[in-house]
């Protein structure tokens, strides 16, 4: 009886929790195509852009998915160094919302 107790709880450990946040290679990924808009461009973002960022909006559907998406998207500015003006007009540039605004100074755990 004792394995078998052992057994399911081993089974539980191992399926994937609903509650997972995003991970930050699924945030990444989506974004690629707005990096060099982001760093370099101006005026409306391209096509490829308006798509990653449409498949982030639909997938931080959770208060855990949209804290993630914005610490992530926080620390990748860090090192990118994208044009505040751009980045934080992306959403509204590509009709959708976030959630969340895209500010270096954004508190992401709120």
């Amino acid at each position: 009886m004792m394995l078998v107790i052992t057994i399911v709880s081993l089974l539980m450990l191992s399926v994937p929790s609903s509650n997972a946040a995003i991970s930050c290679s699924t945030v990444i990924q989506d974004v690629r195509p707005c990096v060099s808009y982001l760093t370099s461009g101006n005026g409306m973002p391209p096509a490829a852009c308006c798509s990653g960022a449409k498949a982030l909006a639909a997938a931080v559907t959770s208060t855990a998915d949209k804290r993630a998406a914005c610490g992530c998207l926080q620390s990748a500015a860090r090192s990118l160094n994208p044009k505040p003006a751009l980045a934080q007009s992306l959403p509204g540039n590509c009709g959708i919302s976030l959630g969340f605004t895209i500010s270096a100074n954004v508190d992401c755990t709120k």
